[in-house]
């Protein structure tokens, strides 16, 4: 026999969530930070602007430690002439998944890794389909997920 099955909700009201936004590729990082933002009305949120992705984790890490229910990264990275997409692309994903498994607090991942840069643009642009928005909503469902089973 097994018990009820736990989804999560969507529902930021009462909850403290942090927002690292990478300013490099700003075009389309504000656009996500934008969807982000739009469905975090009803949370406590604290954003906090850093200089590219490869800065998210860190950030990710203070947010958590200053009592943030969940945090989301934005960021984009777009793929150039040398190897620098690979190194950044992966070890910020690493570096985020170390925070959220360190801490036990979700850190939804909203940093766009795309090859060509209107793949980026248009990933960012208001509406369904903002990775933002998603990233924000998986933060926030992820965390209501983790409250429903830590009181069961």
């Amino acid at each position: 026999m097994s018990g009820p099955a736990l989804r999560g909700d969507f529902d930021a009201g009462g909850l403290k969530v942090g927002v690292a936004a990478a300013t490099f590729n700003a075009e389309i990082t504000d656009g996500l930070l934008d969807g982000a933002l739009s469905v975090l009305d009803d949370a406590e949120v604290t954003v906090v602007r850093v200089s590219g992705s490869f800065e998210l984790p860190l950030v990710a890490q203070a947010l958590v430690d200053a009592g943030n229910d969940a945090v989301v990264a934005i960021g984009a990275v777009i793929l150039g002439e040398t190897d620098h997409y690979e190194h950044i692309a992966r070890e910020t994903a690493r570096g985020l998944q170390d925070v959220m498994l360190r801490t036990g607090v979700p850190v939804s991942f909203g940093v766009l890794t795309v090859r060509e840069a209107d793949h980026a643009r248009t990933r960012s642009l208001p509406g369904p389909g903002n990775k933002g928005t998603e990233a924000a909503e998986a933060a926030v469902t992820t965390a209501r997920l983790l409250q429903e089973l830590r009181s069961s």
